[in-house]
C-alpha cells in the first residue's frame, strides 16, 4: 500500500482512508457476536459470564471508555493525535483473541478493542465533518457509515465461511481484522490534521485542557440542549441496535430460526440493505432533502420491522421483513444521523468532547443492558423484551422528527455563528 504523501490530502481520499477504521470497529463487534457461543462452550461459562463479554467489549462499556477519554483528547491534541495511535491498542485487542487461552484473556482482549473502538468514532466522525465540503458533509459522514455496514456483512459472510472450523474460524475472523487495522493504520500515518481544529490552534487562543474541556461542554446552554437531543436520538436507538449487533443470533434463536447458517445469512442481509440505504438514501439525498422526513422514514420503518419479528408468526417471511426493514432503516437511521448532527451542533473546541460523552452515554445503556439481554431472553422470551425494543426505538422517533436541527448546506464555521455567536479563529464566548 502506498503511504499518502505529506502535502495536505483533501477530499474524498481523506474520508476513505479515515472511514475505513469503521470498517474494522464494526467488524470486532460482529467477531465478538458470532463467536460468544464458541467461547461460551470452550470456556464453559454461564450466561451471565457471556453478558459481561458482551457489556464491556467494543459494543458497550469497552468504546464507552474509550470514547470517554479519546474525546477531550482529541479536542486537546488534534484529531490526528487519536486516529494515528488507536490502531495500535486496536490490534493488540484483536491479537489477544486471537490467541486467548482464557476467560481472562479473552475479556482483557475484549476490552482494550472496545478502548480503541470508543475513541477511534469520535476522532473519524469529527475529522470527516470538519474536512467535508458543507453541500456534501452528509456524503462524506455516511462513507463512515457505509464502512461501518460493510464491516458487519463482511464478517458474517466469513462466519458462514469458517463455521466448519469452529472456534478455529472466529480466531481466523480476528486475524483478518488485525491485518486489515495494520494496512489501515499505516495509510492513514501521511493524513494531515484538520484544518478546523489547526485554525484554532493557530489563532492565538489558549489550547482547552482535557477537563476544561469537559467543563464548557456542560456550561453552555447550546451544548446542554444538543446533548439531550442527540441521546435522545442516538442512545434510545442504540440500545436496541447494541444488542442486535451482538445478541441477534440469539434473537433469531428465540424467533424459530434454530440454523446456525440461516442467521448468519439472515445478517448478512441485514448489513447488505444497511450498506446500500446509507450510499443510496443517506449519502446521495441527506445533502439535497428534507433531513426531518428523510430521518422519521427510516425510524418508522426500523419500528415496524421490529414489531413483525415480535409479534408475527415465526416463517421464512418474516425474517426476510425484518432483515430487509430494519437494514434499510439502520442506512438511514439514527447513526448515520447522529455523526451528522454531533459534527454540526457543536463548536470547535467541544465537538470531539461532545462525541465522545455521547458516544458513552449510549454504550453504557447499551452494557447496562447486555449484562441482562441474554438472560432476559432465555427467561420472558422475544415478546417480553417486545415492549422496551419498541418504546426506546419510538422515543428515538419522535425527538428526532420533532427536533430535527436546520443545517443542513450550511459551513460548520456558520453553525457555529448562528449556535455560539463566534466561530473558530476569533474570541469563543460562551453563547447566553
Amino acid at each position: 500500500m502506498v503511504q499518502i504523501g505529506r502535502k495536505r490530502t483533501t477530499g474524498w481520499r481523506a474520508t476513505i482512508a479515515v472511514a475505513m477504521s469503521n470498517y474494522i470497529e464494526a467488524g470486532s463487534i460482529i467477531a465478538i457476536a458470532t463467536s460468544l457461543t464458541l467461547w461460551q462452550e470452550r470456556f464453559g461459562l454461564d450466561d451471565l459470564a457471556v453478558g459481561l463479554l458482551a457489556s464491556l467489549s467494543a459494543n458497550a462499556f469497552g468504546a464507552a471508555a474509550g470514547a470517554a477519554i479519546g474525546g477531550p483528547l482529541c479536542d486537546r491534541y488534534g484529531r490526528k493525535f487519536i486516529y494515528t495511535y488507536d490502531l495500535l491498542l486496536y490490534m493488540l485487542g484483536v491479537l489477544l483473541a486471537v490467541f486467548a487461552v482464557s476467560y481472562g484473556m479473552l475479556l482483557t482482549a475484549f476490552v482494550l478493542t472496545g478502548i480503541a473502538v470508543g475513541a477511534g468514532v469520535t476522532a473519524s466522525w469529527t475529522y470527516i465533518a470538519e474536512e467535508a465540503p458543507p453541500h456534501q458533509r452528509a456524503a462524506h459522514v455516511g462513507t463512515a457509515q457505509l464502512a461501518w455496514s460493510i464491516g458487519p456483512m463482511i464478517g458474517y459472510l466469513l462466519a458462514v465461511v469458517v463455521a466448519p472450523l469452529g472456534l478455529l474460524g472466529s480466531r481466523l475472523i480476528f486475524a483478518h481484522l488485525f491485518l486489515v487495522a495494520a494496512v489501515t493504520w499505516w495509510v492513514r500515518r501521511g493524513l494531515p490534521e484538520s484544518r478546523i481544529w489547526t485554525s484554532r490552534r493557530d489563532s492565538g487562543q489558549d489550547r482547552v485542557s482535557f477537563l476544561s474541556s469537559l467543563r464548557g461542554l456542560f456550561s453552555t446552554k447550546a451544548n446542554l440542549t444538543a446533548l439531550a437531543f442527540l441521546f435522545g436520538v442516538y442512545a434510545l436507538w442504540n440500545t436496541v441496535a447494541g444488542q442486535t449487533g451482538i445478541f441477534q443470533p440469539r434473537v433469531y434463536d428465540a424467533a424459530g430460526i434454530t440454523s446456525v447458517t440461516e442467521q448468519y445469512l439472515l445478517q448478512v442481509l441485514v448489513w447488505g440493505c444497511t450498506s446500500a440505504a446509507t450510499y443510496l438514501g443517506f449519502m446521495l439525498l441527506a445533502d439535497r432533502v428534507s433531513r426531518r422526513w428523510l430521518y422519521c422514514s427510516g425510524a418508522a420503518l426500523g419500528i415496524a420491522a421490529w414489531a413483525v419479528l415480535i409479534y408475527a408468526p415465526p416463517s421464512t417471511a418474516t425474517m426476510l421483513v425484518f432483515a430487509i426493514g430494519w437494514g434499510v432503516s439502520a442506512g438511514v437511521g439514527a447513526q448515520a444521523f447522529y455523526g451528522l448532527w454531533t459534527s454540526e451542533l457543536f463548536a470547535t473546541r467541544y465537538r470531539a468532547s461532545a462525541q465522545g460523552v455521547l458516544f458513552l452515554s449510549a454504550r453504557v445503556l447499551v452494557g447496562l443492558l447486555s449484562i441482562w439481554f441474554p438472560v432476559l431472553l432465555t427467561q420472558i422470551g422475544l415478546r417480553g423484551l417486545g415492549v422496551l425494543i419498541l418504546g426506546l426505538l419510538g422515543a428515538a422517533l419522535l425527538i428526532g422528527t420533532i427536533w430535527t436541527p436546520h443545517t443542513r448546506g450550511k459551513s460548520l464555521q456558520q453553525i457555529e455563528q448562528e449556535r455560539y455567536g463566534t466561530t473558530t479563529g476569533q474570541h469563543e464566548a460562551v453563547a447566553p
